[in-house]
């Protein structure tokens, strides 16, 4: 994760009643804690076995940000002419933002590079999901309030 998406998912929670905030996955740990102490952020990176001799560093150590993998998903290309907007974590896809509110995208749609295109409930925060760079909304391919794992195509897009 690198320190823009810290700053972004510390000020998320700092903005709401949340006291603790915990994400995994196969390749990092972050763990947000507020009280009257302040914050406390713990980023551990996987378990590796150390050469013979050599010194194991704990895993709740600290560890440089190069060391761990982003959170947010990659776009993956879906054939030569279609990528994948993708979830960057594990919760609950949404299309719009109340639902009175009219969707944030629709099928014909252009994005624009940084626009919003859904949200992602995930512990009782939502997360808007937004486009990498600027694309035509090919195929929704989620349905409103149905379930999402990390990594998984949300959205078929054409790069333009």
């Amino acid at each position: 994760m690198d320190v823009k998406d810290l700053k972004i998912l510390v000020k998320m929670i700092t903005e709401t009643d949340i006291t603790e905030f915990e994400m995994e996955n196969a390749d990092e740990k972050i763990v947000i804690k507020r009280g009257t102490a302040g914050q406390i952020i713990q980023m551990a990176a996987p378990t590796m076995s150390a050469p013979m001799g050599m010194p194991m560093m704990s895993a709740a150590a600290p560890s440089p940000a190069p060391a761990l993998a982003a959170v947010t998903a990659p776009t993956a290309v879906v054939d030569d002419k279609f990528e994948t907007i993708n979830s960057p974590i594990v919760g609950t896809f949404y299309r719009k933002s109340s639902p009175e509110a009219p969707p944030f995208v629709e099928v014909g749609a252009v994005v624009d590079k940084g626009q919003t295109v859904c949200l992602v409930e995930a512990m009782k925060l939502f997360n808007e999901i937004e486009s990498d760079f600027r694309c035509k909304i090919v195929e929704i391919l989620k349905n409103d309030a149905s379930p999402v794992e990390f990594g998984e195509p949300l959205f078929k897009v054409e790069r333009l």
